[in-house]
């Protein structure tokens, strides 16, 4: 039973945070009083306080987060365990050489909560949103790689096309394209704002009458590709289940049906990798199934936690046991 600190939102400073399927995920992790656990997307820490009570006094955490501003954040929410949590910085595509370099070599339960936080989102000067005029940057970790300015700068037409199309899922994406070179040739495109209105002027007026905004897709696209958000994602289930012991559980959040994809993907080939007949009673092939996958389908938040975290929308939860 989760403490009543976790029914509310999370405030640290102004920024609100609510962890999204938090009891489903502590449910279905399970880790154990004493228990070495991960938590390789940290963001505000949410997710890391529930792992944190619940494997007691003797148990540890590691959090991963390549922004630096987030770990900071973590930090000061869970000051009150001491040694017992430790932040790392970087992707959590790197998970096996900041676990090693950690001194960490299994670890009991492992959480993802992929995507952008809404610390990010909600904080005009990160660039994630087109609700506020601001630099047009979408980098998760500020302090390193390219920012989505830079990007559209150099990026030539077609590959623009193909990420806005591939990551964007848009309809209009080479129209889209062409608007953004055609108006870099004018003027750079620096501003969340520039970028909204050129992709509203494609649209056009019937745009009006959607359910989103007309730049949604294009925003999404360039801040998969500026962060590199789904590439990768099938080594990285495969790289966890590695680091798992024998009962040890890995938990992964998507929010993007193409993140979702990868992970599924990833989870039923580790799951089904054995060939042998059914009736065979041990393994012929050499390949034993590596996983257990534990939710047939992908758990999703319910009307409540929608109601009051309307972000947990496209929440989709799969968790896996190593045999």
């Amino acid at each position: 039973m989760l403490p009543a600190l976790h029914e509310e939102e999370r405030v640290t400073g102004a920024i609100a945070h609510r962890p999204v399927l938090l009891h489903e995920t502590i449910d279905l992790l399970a880790p154990r009083p004493g228990a070495t656990v991960v938590d390789g997307t940290l963001g505000a820490a949410g997710h890391a306080y529930a792992l944190l009570e619940a494997v007691g006094p003797d148990g540890r955490l590691f959090g991963i987060d390549r922004d630096l501003e987030a770990l900071e954040i973590a930090r000061a929410r869970l000051a009150a365990f001491g040694d017992r949590f430790t932040p790392l910085h970087g992707r959590h595509e790197d998970l096996t050489r900041l676990l090693r370099d950690a001194g960490v070599f299994a670890c009991h339960a492992m959480l993802f909560d992929l995507g952008v936080s809404s610390m990010q989102l909600d904080r005009p000067e990160r660039g994630f949103s087109f609700r506020h005029d601001a630099v047009l940057d979408m980098r998760m970790d500020a302090s390193r790689g390219e920012s989505a300015a830079d990007l559209l700068a150099r990026i030539e037409e077609p590959d623009l096309r193909r990420i806005i199309f591939r990551w964007g899922e848009e309809k209009r994406s080479g129209a889209i394209a062409r608007a953004i070179v055609r108006e870099r040739e004018r003027r750079p495109l620096v501003r969340t704002a520039q970028l909204a209105e050129l992709v509203e002027r494609v649209a056009g007026p019937a745009a009006r009458r959607w359910r989103i905004h007309p730049a949604t897709r294009t925003f999404q696209a360039l801040r998969i590709a500026v962060n590199g958000e789904i590439e990768g994602l099938e080594q990285l289930v495969k790289d966890a289940v590695a680091t798992l012991p024998r009962g040890g559980r890995l938990a992964v959040i998507s929010y993007h049906s193409l993140e979702d994809r990868a992970i599924k993907t990833a989870m039923r080939a580790l799951a089904n990798r054995c060939s042998c007949p059914r009736k065979l009673p041990v393994c012929g092939c050499g390949k034993e199934n590596l996983i257990r996958v534990l939710t047939r389908r992908p758990i999703r938040p319910g009307d409540k936690e929608i109601d009051r975290n309307p972000r947990s929308r496209s929440a989709r939860l799969r968790v896996a046991e190593r045999l």
